[in-house]
């Protein structure tokens, strides 16, 4: 504990630490190369060779079916059909059969078939040990003969662990041997209609032959599952623990043939298996990995003592070139140039309690608070931005309200009340729907009709000149736009452009949907805007936020624009605001811009 604080608190020590290091990496990086390939070759070698192993016991036992299953080939003889067909025998046809199992053994050298048995539906039958028989049973209540009539082209081989009976399928018993039984359908030549069961018994001591005869590694051993994952042979060895193999049996074994590496609480274990095209039984073989590898361990060695001397050979260039190694230094150096050039996520990861890990801190606890600073400014700006144009907002309505109270005293004094009526109702209706509770959000329906207001106020102000339509899609109203957005444009619309011509003007109010955006529009027959007017207005749109104050007093329009142009911008970006758009004694048409969303 004592040297690990002495090392880390240390930049001498550290630089110590370092020498050793870049003299030891280069040597080590050159032998893990060496060791990995020399342990990559012998490792590969010994899995090919060890699944070469497997194969070959695959085919081996793929040859021995395959010769002991052309018995199968008497299934197809006329005189088993006509034995197995007919319910009476004569003693010439059964003989005749019998002659024929010893045409089979002399000719294949079956030394390892027990009995060969025929047997039919009802029980009648004809084997090398018992000649003509008549089972006690039923035959069909056996499963595997069930399955044929089912399925009549398969071939079970059924070894004695797995069958539920106590003797053998066709009854007989094998003292001091086990069987392996396999079973086939004999069909009828023409109609292929199954009329009976051909049972071979080979002597399984032949399978245990090949496992105990083939060796893998020291103590290595191979045994095999069916199709269905179950052993079927296992040697008697040591090493086949239940649990080694439970636990062999719980990987996937998909493919046809192929090794793998299994982690067991002993010791690892090098797992190979290959299958069997005949049966479909997997032949796995089992062997500890470190068998496998152990050539590989000479170089590990080496490789330490290696390393060990590199050390050593770094602790004499350590007293020469100490004052040279400042590389923390430098790295603090080149975060600091970062950061003074704006780049403020540049951050020293600082290791040990040293001096310069101590700087390294320092440094990054300057870097946080600049960035604090920074994030504060910004919010107080944006408060204060906000905080100007709400001020621009409520400055809008006093000369609308004062308008609007002098044409309530003319009606009142023209004793128009039902139109004194309408109109307090419309005003009190237009600014309750401005006050809004203090929100700044509302759906476009809500501004819409407040809009509406506006108009009902003004129109009965201007009857005489003003018409209005609002054209908008109900599926559109239900977004959110931030409130007074588009009282401003309805109002320059009026003063400056339906109030300066001759005849009776319209305002119009449409929506549609561009792309992903919401885009509202305000149309006029009015007056018009000159062009050298109009580029005017699309340049003020463009001022900041605090030249807004400065237009207020313009007679010629742009500062309610303005307003709503700079509001949309500070919440949305600068893809969004109003545009406008104008032909000289036409009429205009201004839009509003927001996500739809």
């Amino acid at each position: 504990m004592k040297l690990i604080k002495w090392i880390t608190s240390s930049l001498r020590a550290k630089l110590l630490s370092m020498f050793i290091i870049l003299t030891a990496v280069p040597l080590l990086v050159v032998g893990l190369i060496s060791y990995q390939k020399s342990y990559n070759t012998v490792s590969d070698h010994s899995k090919a060779s060890t699944q070469l192993v497997a194969d070959q016991l695959a085919r081996n036992m793929d040859i021995l079916f395959g010769d002991t299953e052309r018995i199968l080939e008497m299934g197809k003889d006329p005189q088993v059909l006509q034995f197995l067909y007919s319910q009476s025998e004569t003693y010439q046809e059964a003989k005749s059969i019998l002659q024929t199992f010893k045409f089979y053994r002399e000719t294949y050298k079956y030394d390892k078939v027990l009995n060969i048995s025929m047997v039919n539906f009802y029980g009648k039958g004809i084997s090398e040990r018992k000649g003509v028989f008549q089972l006690d049973r039923n035959p069909l209540r056996n499963p595997y003969f069930q399955y044929l009539t089912q399925y009549p082209d398969a071939v079970l081989r059924i070894p004695e662990s797995s069958s539920s009976d106590s003797n053998r399928l066709d009854g007989f018993t094998y003292p001091g041997q086990n069987a392996l039984s396999i079973i086939a359908a004999i069909k009828q030549r023409i109609t292929h209609e199954v009329i009976g069961f051909i049972v071979i018994d080979l002597n399984e001591a032949m399978i245990d032959d090949f496992l105990k005869n083939t060796v893998i590694g020291k103590t290595g051993f191979f045994y095999i599952n069916d199709r269905y994952g179950i052993t079927v042979f296992q040697p008697q060895s040591p090493a086949a623990s239940p649990a080694i193999l439970e636990q062999i049996d719980q990987e996937p074994m998909t493919a046809a043939s192929d090794s793998f590496v299994l982690s067991t609480k002993a010791k690892p274990q090098f797992i190979v298996y290959s299958t069997s095209q005949i049966t479909g039984w997997k032949i796995v073989g089992v062997v500890p990995f470190q068998e496998i590898i152990a050539e590989a361990n000479g170089i590990r060695q080496l490789i330490i003592i290696s390393v060990a001397l590199s050390a050593v050979f770094a602790l004499t260039l350590y007293f020469f070139l100490t004052n040279r190694l400042t590389h923390p230094i430098q790295i603090l150096m080149n975060k600091m140039r970062k950061a003074s050039g704006g780049y403020l996520d540049a951050k020293v990861t600082p290791s040990g309690t040293d001096e310069i890990a101590d700087l390294g801190n320092s440094f990054n606890r300057m870097i946080e608070e600049i960035k604090s600073l920074m994030e504060k400014n910004r919010r107080e700006q944006e408060q204060k931005q906000m905080a100007e144009l709400r001020t621009l907002q409520a400055q809008i309505n006093p000369h609308f309200l004062y308008n609007t109270l002098d044409s309530i005293i003319w009606m009142a004094e023209a004793e128009k009340k039902e139109s004194v009526i309408k109109l307090v109702k419309a005003l009190a209706r237009f600014f309750r729907l401005s006050l809004n509770k203090g929100r700044d959000w509302i759906s476009v329906k809500t501004e819409l009709e407040h809009a509406h207001t506006y108009l009902v106020i003004q129109q009965m102000r201007y009857h005489d000149i003003l018409q209005y339509e609002i054209k908008v899609d109900p599926e559109l109203q239900v977004y959110p736009i931030l409130k007074m957005s588009l009282q401003p444009l309805i109002e320059n619309a009026i003063y400056h452009g339906i109030k300066n011509k001759r005849g009776q003007g319209l305002i119009i109010i449409s929506g549609h949907v561009e792309d992903r955006d919401l885009v509202l529009t305000v149309e006029d027959n009015g007056i018009g805007i000159t062009p050298e007017r109009l580029a005017e207005l699309r340049e003020e749109l463009e001022l900041p936020v605090d030249s807004l104050a400065v237009k207020q007093d313009d007679q010629e329009g742009g500062f309610g624009l303005q307003n709503v142009h700079q509001r949309i911008r500070l919440y949305f970006g600068q893809r969004y605001g109003v545009e406008i758009e104008s032909v000289y004694r036409e009429g205009s048409k201004i839009s509003v811009r927001i996500p739809k969303k």
